[in-house]
């Protein structure tokens, strides 16, 4: 099974975060942000994998140190669940509708961070998570996890489905590139780092 959990303190935020990749879709989310979890728990399911993600932080300043964080934990923990990253697909990509909106997603669980995010958002909040902390929430997970990720949305107006669809998309690419396809390590190099 492969699954990971870590407990990461700082003096801003105090996250746990245990994440099984052959889960069932199930979740149990508490980051103190109404919307963010809703996000989190669309990734468990759409991806099919179980999380449970518990976070205190110091939200009378914002919201930037929790997601941030919550971020870089996910990434960390996602690396340490695929291990040598053997027999995985390692790439994904999903292209998906959520009404008005056109979201996609590709990923390369390479070893190599990067974070390609292209979406106007026209609203300052959702609910009470700031849309630019979509693009931040990426970057620190693309970068705790060692995965290349590109994530555009082509067209849309609604800024909630923008983001549900970004995670969504996301969710469905990870499902892809986590897949066990064979045996050996998917790189003529012998490892992903």
């Amino acid at each position: 099974m492969r699954e990971a959990s870590i407990t990461r303190t700082t003096k801003e935020t105090d996250v746990s975060v245990t994440w099984n990749l052959d889960g069932t879709g199930k979740a149990s989310i508490d980051t103190g942000i109404g919307f963010f979890n809703h996000m989190l728990e669309l990734l468990a399911f759409h991806s099919g994998t179980d999380l449970t993600v518990t976070a205190e932080g110091d939200l009378d300043v914002d919201d930037h140190h929790t997601i941030e964080d919550i971020g870089i934990v996910l990434g960390t923990v996602f690396r340490q669940a695929l291990a040598d990253r053997k027999g995985i697909a390692r790439y994904g990509f999903f292209l998906l509708p959520m009404d008005e909106v056109l979201a996609e997603t590709a990923m390369d669980i390479s070893g190599r961070p990067y974070l390609v995010f292209h979406c106007d958002f026209t609203r300052e909040n959702v609910g009470a998570m700031a849309t630019e902390m979509t693009e931040e929430f990426f970057r620190a997970f693309a970068v705790a996890a060692g995965v290349t990720l590109h994530i555009n949305v082509r067209y849309g107006t609604n800024d909630h489905h923008k983001m549900e669809g970004i995670f969504k998309s996301f969710a469905r690419t990870l499902k892809a590139a986590v897949k066990v396809e064979g045996d050996q390590v998917p790189s003529t190099k012998g490892m992903l780092e």
